[in-house]
């Protein structure tokens, strides 16, 4: 039978502080989540405070360098970086504008007011309809029967945001809950009606179905029977750009049919997206890079700076009558004072190793992807003295603002190819060489992808033609058959 016994056992192991898992945390975060983070501190945390003596982001004079990517470098400023007026200030010069707005006939009898019952500038914005709102509102003014309404309505609430119909009708059916029971017919009904409605093609059920729903936009008849053929019996063909074969095929001349194919294509395959509501995000670059005097250099984006600092008032004063039943509190110090020094440590660790990534791919700056070298994350870490983790996560979803153009800072990392005579070459250098080759084909004998492989390996670099393949994809550049066809 066995026995209980205590034993003592030594272990070493390594193991991060709140602090450090903090910090790691937060370098791996993008430049919008680690605004919104900080914003949502400032708010909750009472020993963190906004850094007015700091000076404006952006506002220091632009060095001397290239004119043309301060214009693009135009960021949004962080919202606790917005500098507030003096108060008289602010006052004369809301009634500055607004005397300006009632002089303009801005100010109508019939507009709303705001709290205070002064004219308001929110209300001159457009307000925002979602593709469900648009077509709720078409429906209420149809002359419709309660029934019907809702059976609309239920096929309306089960579109996507591209404004297909990817539910089956039974589904609906029971989402509407109707007694009696709804039949199928009534089903179609409904269906139809939605698909009447703006815009044209919504409530399809396949890029076939809405096409032909905004044909009837077509208004030569011929045309549009011949458009109603294609989309019907020959969508493969039109996607093919084959329009030898359709003209064959419909024994129609081959410029009808081209004619009739470009009135196709001004048809919009997603009609729900006109209706979108969403806001497109903008990435706001982190790193810019700039050749002053001849020489690369690499600043920090001032837009992504935080101007956030510890309140040395609260603090002092927490210090002076702190008492055992102030431990919230002395929470919120601690967690303040990891936060500045955090803040200090992601922008310091983003250059240092954006800088180093200027240093081993400054060719790269001055002739273009062919100048691309082999680089790995292990190279960067050596450098700048820290871990290969840390490298990955400081290049996640950080950019790099360039005079060629914003890249994501693990665009400039990639493994190195060897070439005949020995030497590396990386794979985005073979893109860019992949890219001028297919530039400068005949239009009339574009290259296949076999034959730039056999191209490729006479200047001595072995790329396989599935490799050459992978990459002209991802230069979103057509196959050679469609490359043809177009010419």
């Amino acid at each position: 039978m066995g026995t209980i016994a205590i034993r003592a056992e030594h272990r070493q192991q390594q193991a991060l502080s709140p602090r450090l898992q903090q910090a790691v945390r937060l370098l791996q975060l993008s430049s919008l989540d680690f605004a919104q983070e900080v914003h949502e501190l400032l708010g909750r945390n009472p020993f963190l405070e906004t850094d007015e003596s700091a000076p404006e982001p952006g506002s220091a004079p632009a060095p001397e360098g290239d004119a043309g990517i301060d214009a693009a470098l135009s960021a949004p400023v962080a919202p606790e970086a917005v500098a507030v007026a003096d108060g008289d200030a602010a006052d004369s010069a809301a009634d500055g504008v607004h005397e300006v707005w009632q002089s303009d006939g801005w100010s109508s009898g019939g507009s709303r007011r705001g709290e205070d019952g002064d004219f308001s500038g929110l209300d001159t914005m457009a307000v925002e309809t979602s593709l469900a709102e648009h077509l709720h509102g078409q429906l209420n003014v149809l002359p419709l029967s309660m029934r019907d309404l809702v059976l609309a309505k239920a096929v309306v609430e089960s579109l996507d945001d591209d404004g297909y119909l990817r539910s089956d009708l039974v589904e609906i059916a029971d989402l509407a809950d109707l007694t009696p029971a709804v039949t199928p017919q009534e089903l179609q009904i409904a269906l139809r009606r939605v698909q009447s409605l703006e815009p044209a093609g919504v409530a399809a059920r396949s890029v076939q179905e809405c096409l032909l729903l905004q044909l009837p936009a077509i208004a030569d008849d011929r045309e549009r029977e011949l458009a109603k053929q294609i989309v019907s019996e020959h969508l493969d063909l039109l996607a093919a750009k084959d329009v030898a074969g359709l003209a064959r095929r419909l024994g129609v001349a081959p410029a009808d049919v081209e004619a009739v194919c470009a009135r196709i294509r001004r048809l919009d395959p997603r009609p729900g997206w006109r209706c979108s509501s969403e806001q497109v995000q903008y990435v706001t670059p982190d790193v810019i890079v700039r050749k002053l005097r001849g020489v690369w250099t690499a600043t920090l984006n001032p837009a992504i700076v935080p101007r956030v600092r510890l309140n040395s008032v609260y603090a002092d004063l927490f210090q002076r009558h702190r008492s055992s039943q102030n431990n919230e509190l002395a929470a919120y110090l601690q967690e303040a004072r990891w936060m500045v020094r955090n803040v200090e440590q992601r922008f310091s660790t983003i250059l240092a190793v954006s800088q180093a990534i200027l240093r081993r791919q400054h060719r790269f700056f001055e002739y273009g992807a062919l100048a691309m070298k082999p680089l790995g994350l292990c190279e960067i870490a050596e450098e700048v003295g820290l871990h290969e983790s840390t490298v990955s996560r400081v290049t996640n979803n950080k950019y790099m603002a360039t005079p060629l153009g914003v890249f994501e800072l693990k665009f400039f990392f990639s493994r190195a190819m060897v070439s005949a005579s020995g030497g590396e070459f990386s794979g985005t250098a073979i893109r860019g060489l992949i890219k001028e080759m297919i530039e400068a084909e005949q239009p009339h004998a574009p290259l296949s992808d076999a034959e730039i492989a056999r191209q490729l390996a006479a200047q001595g670099l072995a790329v396989a033609r599935r490799t050459v393949t992978k990459y002209r994809q991802l230069l979103h550049i057509e196959s050679v058959e469609r490359r043809r066809r177009h010419a």
